[in-house]
């Protein structure tokens, strides 16, 4: 079983995880275990302080390094009894690296995270330097608190762990996975408002279809991600279909 512990100011947050959707049928299956710790438990004083202002000067405050380091120690030593050798510890700050699906894989291959959302203007110093194994963003800009990142983080790595996922294929053809967009999608009706399904689609010839669907993936992934195309080596034939799906939209 995944092991996920979140450091976290506000643990009920994490309900939306274990109590919807993907995630939380794979929680309630046993696919992978939950606990939160929230630094006020491990604060110093009677008042549960977890920040305070900053050296230097400048605006809010900056979260201490002594709860939280206590905070991570316990999750460390928790994964530890529940047999995981080497837990990896994570921050969820703008200034880490970009999250992405090769990393999200690298991460499902661990046996359990420990990840620190952080909150006000950011973390002492030092506790990154002492505590943190890695840090990840989930993107160029800035949100409230870091367990909305983290929730992201454990959403993609549990999409990933074997049976979690009706389809045995859905996680294989996720967008990303190949390193492209993903094609258009279409279900009932097969006209809506004068607009017809592809007839490809309706065909009944697989080859056919999964060419198509091969077709748009590149077409789209030129049209909105480009450089994602220049990270991949392209076939002959994904190049002659990236070519034709070209001329089509120029010649519209």
């Amino acid at each position: 079983m995944f092991q996920f512990d979140v450091v976290t100011l506000f643990p009920s947050m994490f309900e939306a995880v274990t109590e919807c959707g993907v995630t939380g049928r794979a929680h309630d299956k046993g696919f992978y275990q939950l606990v939160l710790w929230n630094p006020r438990d491990f604060a110093a004083n009677s008042y549960r302080t977890v920040d305070d202002r900053p050296y230097g000067g400048g605006p809010g405050m900056v979260m201490m390094v002594d709860p939280l380091e206590k905070a991570i120690s316990a999750a460390r030593q928790r994964q530890k009894s529940s047999g995981v050798k080497n837990s990896r510890v994570i921050h969820l700050s703008p200034q880490g690296r970009p999250l992405n699906h090769r990393l999200v894989m690298e991460l499902s291959q661990a046996q359990g995270v420990v990840m620190l959302a952080g909150r006000y203007e950011g973390v002492d110093e030092r506790l990154i330097q002492r505590s943190i194994d890695d840090e990840i963003s989930i993107g160029d800009y800035v949100i409230s608190g870091g367990e909305l990142a983290a929730m992201v983080v454990m959403d993609c790595v549990v999409r990933q762990m074997p049976g979690v996922l009706g389809d045995a294929e859905s996680a294989a053809q996720d967008s990303f996975v190949g390193g492209l967009l993903d094609h258009p999608h279409y279900t009932r009706p097969e006209v809506y408002e004068d607009e017809a399904v592809p007839p490809v689609l309706l065909s009944g010839n697989h080859a056919e279809i999964n060419r198509w669907r091969l077709k748009q993936a590149l077409g789209r992934t030129w049209q909105r991600r480009p450089d994602l195309l220049e990270q991949r080596e392209l076939t002959d034939v994904e190049r002659a279909l990236l070519d034709d799906f070209k001329k089509e939209v120029q010649g519209a």
